[in-house]
């Protein structure tokens, strides 16, 4: 079995949302497109969990993430009912099946063969059970009722509970039948002559499954809570399990006496398919609680738990998926002991069953899937994906063959236990991003003698598949890196198909691809105050080297990189504690480039009245600049940062923004001062002086007579707010032999320091 690599996707009925898949390495020269930017990227496949974002028709998956062609699965029969709730088997091979939203129930032989077996007055059908003599119990909602129907289907009315729902029915080995209700939690006994009583009432809204164990307990599912209960035959409930979950959906009891449990949330993630039959509103003072919500048809979208955006050699770890589980298979042991089986976070359990080699089979929604659980631990794999969105009950019959029945739209299959023949794998919709050139297409696998794996792909500028996409690719030969041929878009699709026997397996895909060159922007820039810079908050792991500041290595700048998460060229960088330095001005900024190229940064400036921009610093890798302003006249001044990506581009392509900072001020100069002779008269002293800065207003003045305590002075007008000021300063008695400092402060915290002396003579 020759290795050999491999690809698959195809368009779904479905709304998309963004995905990446996760798993291939395509070099750069298989490229077969005009090189826009110098990383490609890559959508890559490899899992369980990333194949089954697609979808599949006669294909398997298992734990391992391995595709193969699965189980053959046969429409047995088709009906006009939106809805299947309920299939029983009987002793001759025929199934019956409980529809909504028309009450039908259908019988179908072993042939396929069907027709309308019973039609009751009321919508649902949601519960069957054997009657005696080949016949069938049916219990029907809203305004349930119970009917026995005899082998002709000829029904009569075996039991009005007065309930609005009948949602499962049980029969013991007495011929006791069991009827579970809604929506005030209700379980009758009723005898073989069809008089009933009330058995047991759960604190839950309604009971939604019934079982029975093999010491002819009844077993009891419910929902709002979704609880398991065991009841003995005087009608004492023991609580088994009290699952997270808002319904008990199934329950069943394999021949060792193990109760198996599937267990869905509601409302939350994907909602059983009801009925569109509400219960009516009541007007008494406690209203009766709500059934089950019904749904018509359920479309949930599906993500992904590790999705992966990644250029060459490069990995990632999965991100935590924080989406809600919507359902779990659980087993319960016949001592109570319990173990959570499988969950899921994209698949809701409806039903589980044995097939016949006692394999867990589960069926879920809202896409239709049946997994089988085997191994030890248990581990699931996708054996089969229904027509339906939703496997809504599963049924073994006499023979050991394991039908199902779908809801949206509603179907009757058989699962076969041969291989088929032929299976197709359609990706789920990728997303580029942008319009982008396709690169290569590569897969990976085993190709047995005489088997076949056929990919291709196709292209379109909607997120949905549709008739203005391209059509489907000639299927390419070379699994190790085939060249894309589907037209530049933005999104993508690739479809596998699989054929022979043995199987081919298919274990992982990859696509390269190469988003259009965008122009970086820069976003914003931050003028720090004058003079105040940052400490770098902690070291880059490497030693600063002498001469070396303005080179790095692939290996340091990975190593910086890693250090400083969220400080690259995209972002702003990381700043340690603030500090103050004069004459300095520190300019931080703030780029992005859609492509996720590596920046380079240019800052120039100009002086407010010049035309021409001059260069400050070229070739910046990190997005702060320290300028040291002694080096310029005083005055206002504009910056200009022009972010490139021509460290990820040719010269010929490479793309540049820009931006312009607000005006700001550059002063290093202190103000002067201009001081009258000290006047003293009346026992005052009075001084006289001026304040002048050349380009910033003055901003604090202050006095002292024993240069320790500073006191403030204030303009003649009241108000500095001028770059000259007149002041007035009044002094009781006369200047003492120290005489008085004077110190002014302009709005760039330059300081200039005066001294007035005594006069002479005193």
């Amino acid at each position: 079995m020759p290795d050999i690599p491999v690809p698959a996707p195809r368009g779904a009925r479905r709304t998309p949302t963004r995905r990446i898949a996760t798993v291939f390495a395509i070099a750069a020269g298989a490229i077969g497109v005009t090189v826009h930017a110098s990383s490609p990227k890559f959508f890559q496949v490899a899992t369980q969990v990333d194949f089954l974002k697609g979808d599949l028709d006669g294909l398997a998956i298992d734990s391992r993430g391995q595709l193969t062609i699965g189980a053959a699965s046969e429409l047995v029969y088709e009906t006009a009912a939106p809805f299947l709730w309920s299939m029983v088997s009987t002793a001759d091979g025929s199934i019956f099946v409980g529809t909504g939203n028309e009450g039908k129930v259908f019988r179908v032989d072993g042939d396929g063969k069907g027709s309308v077996f019973f039609d009751a007055v009321e919508l649902e059908a949601h519960a069957l059970a054997p009657a005696p003599d080949g016949g069938l119990y049916v219990g029907t909602s809203p305004d349930g009722k119970i009917y026995k129907v005899d082998r002709r289907g000829s029904g009569t009315t075996f039991f009005e509970p007065r309930e609005k729902y009948i949602w499962a029915l049980a029969s013991d080995a007495k011929g006791q039948l069991f009827a579970a209700t809604g929506s005030k939690g209700n379980i009758y006994r009723i005898s073989p002559d069809g008089k009933g009583s009330l058995f047991y009432t759960a604190q839950a809204t309604n009971v939604t499954a019934l079982a029975l164990d093999r010491s002819g307990n009844l077993l009891v599912g419910t929902d709002s809570p979704g609880r398991v209960l065991r009841v003995d035959a005087q009608g004492k409930g023991f609580l088994l399990l009290d699952t997270p979950f808002e319904e008990v959906r199934s329950l069943r009891v394999d021949e060792n006496g193990v109760l198996y449990v599937a267990a869905v949330n509601g409302r939350g993630a994907a909602p059983p398919p009801r009925a569109d039959d509400r219960p009516a509103p009541t007007t008494t003072a406690s209203p009766e609680p709500a059934a089950p919500t019904p749904v018509v048809s359920v479309s949930t979208e599906i993500t992904a738990v590790a999705v992966v955006d990644s250029g060459p050699n490069t990995s990632a770890a999965p991100r935590e998926d924080r989406r809600t589980v919507k359902g779990a298979v659980y087993r319960v042991a016949a001592d109570g002991l319990w173990d959570k089986l499988w969950e899921s976070r994209e698949d809701s359990p409806y039903d589980v069953l044995f097939d016949g080699q006692r394999r867990l089979i589960v069926a879920t929604g809202n896409r239709g899937k049946l997994y089988r659980l085997e191994g030890e631990p248990l581990q699931p794999t996708l054996v089969a994906t229904a027509g339906g969105q939703q496997v809504t009950t599963l049924q073994r019959d006499g023979r050991g063959r394991v039908y199902y029945a779908t809801a949206n739209p509603g179907k009757v299959y058989r699962l076969s236990a041969d291989r088929a023949t032929r299976g197709t794998y359609e990706s789920d919709t990728r997303d580029a991003g942008m319009v982008s050139s396709w690169g290569a297409i590569s897969w990976r696998g085993t190709m047995p003698t005489g088997a076949k794996i056929e990919v291709s792909t196709r292209s379109g500028n909607s997120e949905t598949p549709n008739d203005t996409w391209s059509e489907w690719s000639a299927p390419y030969t070379e699994s190790d890196g085939s060249a894309i041929t589907s037209p530049k878009a933005r999104y993508l699709q690739w479809r596998a198909v699989l054929s022979g026997s043995p199987s081919p397996v298919l274990t992982s895909m990859s696509v390269a691809y190469l988003q259009r060159n965008l122009r970086p922007q820069v976003q914003s820039i931050n003028v720090h105050p004058p003079g105040i810079v940052f400490q770098k908050p902690y070291s880059t792991g490497d030693p600063d080297l002498a001469g070396f500041e303005d080179q790095t290595t692939p290996d340091r700048k990975l190593t910086n990189a890693a250090m400083n998460t969220g400080s690259g060229s995209s972002g702003s960088p990381a700043l340690g504690r603030r500090t103050y330095q004069k004459g300095l001005q520190t300019l931080v900024w703030r780029a992005s480039d859609e492509n996720d190229d590596d920046l380079a940064f240019d800052v120039l400036y100009r002086r407010e009245g010049d035309s021409v921009w001059k260069t400050l610093k070229k070739d910046l890798t990190e997005p702060i600049l320290v300028w040291d302003t002694t080096t310029v006249p005083n005055g206002t001044y504009i910056v200009r940062i022009v972010a490139s990506d021509g460290p990820a581009n040719p010269a010929d392509t490479a793309l540049a923004g820009e931006m312009d900072s607000a005006a700001f001020e550059i002063d290093n100069t202190p103000p002067t001062f201009k001081v009258q002779p000290a006047q003293f008269a009346n026992g005052r002293t009075t001084i006289t002086f001026d304040v002048t800065d050349d380009h910033s207003p003055i901003q604090r003045v202050e006095c002292s007579q024993d240069g320790l305590r500073w006191r403030a002075a204030f303009p003649v007008d009241g108000m500095a707010d001028s770059r000259t000021e007149h002041y007035q300063i009044t002094l009781d008695g006369e200047l003492g032999p120290r005489g008085l400092s004077i110190r002014a402060t302009d709005a760039m915290n330059n300081v200039a320091t005066t001294q007035i002396d005594p006069p002479r003579g005193r």
